[in-house]
Order: C-alpha cells, then structure tokens, then sequence
C-alpha cells in the first residue's frame, strides 16, 4: 500500500478510482470506532484488489443542515486529514464539500455522482444506522436496493463497543464529547485512543497569569471546538517548533478575579520553559482532570493552589 492520498473534490473532479471498498462518514475525533471500521476496509479491499477509500466532508454536516444544534467538532477538518492520513489504513481520503448544494442533494443522486462516478464503488462500509442525502433520505437499505441494479455490495456495521466497558457502550463522538463535558478527559482518551487536543492562536491576553508568577499561552480557538468542562487540567503543549511539553491547563471564567466573564478562556501554563509563544498555532492535549475551577478569597491563596496545581501535573505527566 502506497501513502494515503487526500483528494479535495471539486467541479470537475476526475475520477478517482476504477474500483473501491467505500466507506461514509463525518469522522469527527477519528476515535477507535473509526479506526476498526477503516481497518476492515482495508482488508476487504485488500482481499477484492481494490481501492481503500474513506469519504468525509470539509464540515460537520449538521453544521449547515441544523446549525442551530450542531455538535461541537472534536477535531478541525486540517486535524481530522492528519488523522485519517496518519492511520495508514487507507489509500484515499475523499473530502467533499458540504454546502447548502450538498445539503440538498438526494441520495440516488449521492450514489450516482460520488460512490459510481468518482469512486467506481464495488463495497460499501456503513453503520448499521447510516443516513444521507436530502432529508436523511438515504440509508442502508437504499444503498442495497441501488446496488443490486448498479453492481455494488453494501454491508451495514454495528457499532463497536470497547471490550473492557461493563455496560457495552459504543464508541462514538457523541459519547467522547459527553465525557469531555463531565470532564472526563482520561475517559474520552480511552475512546480516542489519544488524549483530546484542541488547535488555536496563542494571543496577548491581561497578562494575569503572569503578575501571579504563572505566565500562561492564552489560546484562541474557533467557536466550534468542543472543550471539556471547565476545570484545572494535566495536559501537553506543543508550539510550532514540534516539541511536546508538560503543562498546567486552567480552562474557565476565572471567578476570583471576575463576576460575570462570559466565556471560557483557555491557558496553559508551559513547565520549565521561557520563550514568546505569542502568534503562535499551537495544541494543547488535555490528560487529566485536576480539579474544579473555583473562587480564593485572597490572591496568596489562589498562587499556592497554582502552586500545587502544577506540582501535580508535573507527577502525573512524568
């Protein structure tokens, strides 16, 4: 198997493969689930001498058909190629825009044009519970009625539950971002199969962090990120040059200095390092849950809590 290929489709894309094993889906978090679904393709494909071909979208398609109750994204679409690129499981990543057009087009049509036109499809790979197309017309049970007339096999998953979960959960993306609103981040890892990152700037913030002693990277992320609950985390921070250090993450409205923030701010707190982060595009990995945020009644009080906070990472991250 040669590296995986990414393919951006757009108006006049050529036709991508002659012959593939396919399977659909948004793929946000690339979590285990995803990775034993990509494997089978793989092996059936191997088996048949075929393509091995994973078809995304550049969005969250929810993002454009319910944008009012889109989930937050676990990985950014530059995050998610990574990902799929870096599993080697597959020979392309078909990304096709997901627009207001897409949104609209009917399942046969989605056949026709995408899995026959473009990826000479022979399999299809799919959660039992697959839907597509214009008002989620589409799901297995077409994909195998069009298959029988136009040459294809379909073959419907169910998902997949970790086999040390007592009570046989699936993994998911829905269920990474409820553990990440508990705030269990060592628990949505475990789904992952690597620690929750989060990618933004690093910007120039009030500059708290640093009369207190702790001068913290201030990352901006987009609106979509899903972020854990609001608490002091273990975690790890990577900058631009690569590298992959530990740190002390407060994520939250900072209660002792202000009333009424309204949002949550992310900073990290890099151990053992003196440099300018600022400007950078940086990730910060969440490893685990220290404590909730809460309110000091003095300043002196909030460092020595600062204080431990971050002996702590550091026993946990070495």
């Amino acid at each position: 198997m040669t590296a995986t290929r990414v393919v951006r489709v757009g108006e006049g894309t050529p036709p991508i493969s002659e012959g593939s094993v396919v399977t659909i889906g948004a793929y946000d978090g690339v979590h285990i689930g995803h990775r034993k679904v990509l494997q089978l393709v793989r092996e059936l494909a191997d088996a048949r001498g075929l393509d091995a071909v994973c078809v995304t979208f550049d969005r969250h398609p929810a993002q454009v058909v319910r944008p009012e109750t889109a989930p937050a994204v676990l990985t950014s679409l530059d995050h998610k190629l990574e990902l799929l690129v870096g599993a080697d499981l597959v020979d392309v990543v078909c990304v096709l825009p997901f627009d207001e057009g897409r949104s609209k087009e009917t399942a046969e049509d989605f056949v026709h044009e995408v899995l026959i036109g473009l990826l000479g499809v022979q399999l299809v790979v799919v959660g039992a519970d697959f839907h597509f197309g214009h008002h989620r017309g589409g799901n297995v049970a077409l994909l195998q009625r069009m298959g029988a007339d136009l040459g294809f096999e379909v073959i419907g998953l169910g998902l997949v539950a970790p086999e040390s979960d007592i009570v046989h959960e699936p993994y998911s993306s829905t269920r990474v971002r409820h553990r990440l609103a508990s705030g269990d981040v060592a628990g949505a890892a475990e789904l992952l199969g690597r620690p929750h990152e989060v990618r933004g700037v690093v910007v120039e913030g009030d500059r708290r962090g640093r009369e207190l002693g702790f001068p913290t990277a201030n990352v901006a992320l987009t609106p979509d990120v899903c972020l854990p609950a609001d608490g002091i985390y273990a975690g790890r921070f990577r900058g631009e040059d690569g590298v992959l250090r530990p740190c002390a993450i407060s994520l939250g409205r900072r209660p002792t200095f202000y009333e009424d923030q309204e949002y949550s701010l992310l900073e990290a707190y890099v151990l053992d390092f003196d440099g300018d982060l600022y400007g950078q595009n940086v990730a910060v990995q969440f490893v685990e849950r220290l404590r909730g945020e809460q309110r000091f009644d003095s300043v002196d009080d909030l460092i020595a809590q600062m204080q431990r906070d971050c002996e702590q990472a550091r026993a946990i991250l070495d």
